[in-house]
């Protein structure tokens, strides 16, 4: 094997000389040697940040921020530019103190006051009030047409495109003016608005101009101006015309509303009083007709009593009436007395001879007969004609009886009709004659009651026509104490909408939001970034920050190119990622190295292994570079590829897999076995035990003791051996190795491992007892933050300087990068 280099031992000296003197100090001071201090312990907590951490932040997602802030704000321009201007009309009225008003007798030329509520804020309040009111406000609706006003519906129809409106928003373009429009003020001396005023409104005609009172409601401002008796009315539309026409119809409104209150009561009674003056004066025309023509439909010729011959007429047709409830009387009770059980037959036999001789006859041939048995019996011829002569007088006793029973019922029966249609018929007749006197008596009534109530109309109407010639005089002396002092003219210019402020304002919450947003996503963001992130959030030392080449992966290219020495002369070898001289990536690996030879008092460390806490994180990379570096010193570096999981370092360099860690655990070899199976990186410093053949068991293998032997071997033949292992998180292999080397790199992929796993891995080794060097961020991004910067930037220009330098100069600037 090759001998060290000095490069080498001057290593070796620097080590020696500084455990030297870190015993002689902690003799010197009487205190046994220091701990070694953990990274981090001193350190600010994990997950509190300070103000330049929020600068990194920041920094790091400026893109986001400024992205976020330019779309919203272009987004808020154009939706800006898309609006239309926005005009503002002014009209001023004047609350003055009143005038005379007989009403209220005050004297003619002097103000009278009625109360102090003109001097108050509260009125002025009243008044704002009002003016902004559902009811004023569709009462303008209603005098402006608005229903049918396409313009107020629309808005201005100007067509300006929105380029020309983002010109004119930042002063590149003319701003539009505004047409001359000819506004037609309406009168308020117009009868056709007076009659708008307290009439009730129609709830159909509420509902359908509440639209149109809601966008009112929009536009229009009211203000008094300060320790005056004025009132600004403002209205803002995006047509100038629209706004003025608006602002001026509100002026004379309110002006005629406050009139109107005014009269309200002298209004209301006129209106009474001319309705009812029209009403009786109809009545009294129509009373008069109806008297006329009543007395002729009821042949009213004279109302004295003394020609009256209705009155006799009903009395005589009483008294017959009564004589023929008497006879209807008598003839119903014989009616109904006949109808009793046995009254028939005792009439007929009292009242028909013929049944008395038929019963004397009977009762002599039953004497007869009874005679003739005592001497016959009921057989002779004698018995026998009696008996037969008997039976047929009891027939004809019985036929007669009957005979007689039926007419004395008829007759009675026909008498009591008779009786009854008789009372009928006079009922009849008296009831008629009773109605014709009372239809003349009550047309008599009738008639006088409309001819007194066609008196007492005229009466009544000549009473309120005199009230109502009075309420008009009242009515012209109420005065107005509110004036349009200036009506709106139309304005010129736009006072918006403020089209720069918004944009300005939506950038500014853009802003904000996009910082708020880049802190949040940074603090969901639990992946390692930066060397605070290892030593504050890991606790562990942070050997080395490898930053990513370019956009572009990393590749490896040709070790026997970055470890060649050029035309002999003991210049720097020229290292891997590129080969046109020092890079950030060469300088970082450099660190590295020199990081390693210091870790440790007394002498670096002998055995490394390589790992990481999940696949993909660059271990492979980090063995072959650090490998390359400790080899430039001229030491003799062995590199074991003990990932029998996936092996390749094989594969990067190029060389065979047929024999090599696996064949040696899984039999008893000699040293000089075990150095056979070890290869030769070309003329290099590098040698190589590839992993063989891929074992069923790899972990037993590397737990077994023929790994310790194999180690202590090397350990003996070589400077320094690099192990490469699989990932700890997914396999215990590296675990098993950590006990058995002097240290361990731990290689984390800068921005996407997650702290949490790496804190997992290195409690599995601290479990065990293995000594972590310290932490590899690989792949780290140098744009997010100046730490890389502030290690390597000042490196990269010495190490740019000393290309020009001996060798000599080259190594000792090399050492010093700790």
């Amino acid at each position: 094997m090759r001998e060290p280099s000095d490069l080498s031992k001057a290593l070796e000296i620097i080590l020696k000389n500084s455990a030297l003197e870190q015993s002689n100090g902690s003799a010197r001071n009487g205190h046994a040697n220091p701990p070694i201090v953990t990274y981090g312990e001193e350190a600010t907590p994990e997950g509190e940040m300070h103000l330049l951490d929020y600068w990194k932040t920041i920094r790091k997602r400026l893109w986001l921020i400024v992205g976020l802030a330019l779309i919203v704000g272009a987004i808020t321009a154009l939706r800006q530019a898309r609006q239309p201007d926005i005009y503002q009309a002014r009209a001023r009225v004047q609350v003055g103190a009143e005038t005379y008003s007989p009403a209220m007798g005050a004297s003619r030329g002097e103000s009278y006051y009625p109360d102090n509520s003109y001097m108050e804020p509260e009125f002025f309040n009243t008044q704002v009030q009002i003016l902004t009111s559902p009811t004023l406000l569709r009462r303008v609706a209603r005098n402006l047409d608005l229903e049918h006003n396409r313009t107020f519906l629309d808005g201005r129809t100007e067509n300006r495109s929105t380029w020309k409106s983002l010109l004119s928003m930042f002063g590149f373009g003319q701003k539009p003016q505004p047409k001359n429009q000819n506004v037609v003020l309406p009168d308020t001396s117009t009868p056709a608005l007076a009659s708008n005023g307290f009439s009730p409104d129609d709830p159909a005609e509420v509902e359908r101009l509440t639209p149109y009172v809601e966008s009112l409601q929009g536009m229009v401002d009211v203000e008094q101006v300060k320790k005056t008796y004025l009132i600004d009315l403002r209205a803002t539309h995006t047509d100038p015309a629209v706004a003025t026409k608006v602002v001026n119809a509100m002026a004379d409104a309110f002006a005629l509303w406050n009139l109107e209150v005014k009269t309200k009561t002298n209004t209301v009674a006129g209106s009474y009083l001319q309705k009812r003056i029209a009403e009786l004066q109809s009545q009294i025309r129509s009373g008069e007709e109806q008297l006329v023509n009543y007395a002729q439909s009821h042949e009213i010729l004279s109302l004295d009593a003394s020609q009256n011959t209705v009155v006799e007429r009903l009395a005589g047709l009483n008294k017959e009436l009564l004589e023929a409830e008497n006879d209807r009387g008598l003839a119903e009770a014989a009616y109904r007395t006949i109808q009793l059980p046995g009254a028939t037959e005792a009439n007929a036999e009292v009242s028909d001879k013929q049944i008395a001789e038929l019963k004397s006859r009977l009762g002599e041939l039953r004497q007869k007969r009874a005679q003739l048995l005592l001497t016959d019996t009921e057989e002779s011829p004698e018995v026998k004609d009696a008996t037969q002569q008997i039976a047929t007088l009891e027939k004809q006793l019985a036929d007669t009886r009957g005979s007689a029973k039926q007419v004395i019922t008829t007759n009675l029966e026909v008498n009591y009709r008779k009786a009854l249609d008789r009372e009928k018929t006079l009922r009849d007749s008296f009831n008629k004659q009773r109605a014709e006197t009372v239809q003349q008596n009550q047309a008599a009534i009738n008639y006088n009651i409309l001819k007194q109530e066609i008196e007492t109309n005229k009466g009544l109407l000549a009473g309120l026509m005199q009230r109502s010639k009075e309420n008009d005089v009242t009515m012209a002396g109420t005065p107005n104490n509110i004036h349009v002092v200036d009506y709106a003219s139309i304005p010129k210019g736009a006072i918006g909408p403020r089209r720069m402020q918004a944009v300005m304002l939506a950038m500014v919450l853009a802003i904000a939001f996009g910082i708020a947003l880049a802190l949040f996503l940074e603090y969901l963001d639990d992946t390692v970034k930066d060397s605070r992130d290892v030593e504050t959030g890991l606790r562990l030392p942070s050997l080395a920050i490898i930053p990513i080449a370019g956009r572009s992966r990393q590749r490896f290219l040709p070790i026997s190119r970055a470890l060649q020495r050029t035309n002999g002369n003991g210049a720097s070898p020229e290292l891997l990622i590129n080969n046109a001289g020092s890079t950030v990536q060469a300088e970082a690996y450099k660190h590295l190295r020199t990081s390693i030879l210091l870790s440790t008092a007394g002498r670096a460390p002998k055995s490394l292994l390589v790992t990481s806490s999940v696949p993909a994180e660059g271990k492979t990379t980090t063995v072959i570079n650090t490998a390359t570096v400790l080899a430039q010193t001229g030491a003799q570096v062995l590199i074991i590829d003990a990932d029998m999981r996936r092996p390749r370092l094989h594969q990067v360099l190029d060389m065979s897999n047929d024999d090599g860690l696996s064949a040696i655990l899984s039999s008893d070899m000699t040293e000089a076995d075990v150095l056979s199976k070890i290869k030769k990186y070309q003329d290099t410093n590098i040698y190589l035990l590839s992993s063989g053949a891929i074992p069923p068991n790899p972990a037993e293998l590397l737990g077994s003791s023929q790994m310790k032997q194999l180690l202590d071997i090397v350990g003996n033949n070589f400077n320094y051996v690099v192990i490469d292992s699989p990932p700890i998180a997914s396999f215990t292999d590296g675990v098993l190795i950590s006990a058995l080397v002097d240290g361990v790199l731990l290689v984390v992929h800068g921005g996407k491992t997650s702290r949490q796993v790496v804190k997992r891995a290195r409690q599995m080794l601290h479990e065990i007892g293995a000594k972590i060097i310290g932490v590899v961020l690989n792949k780290a991004d140098v744009r997010a933050g100046s730490d890389y910067y502030y290690h390597y930037g000042y490196n990269g220009y010495y190490s740019r300087t000393e290309e020009t330098n001996s060798p000599s100069e080259s190594t000792s600037v090399t050492l010093v990068q700790k």
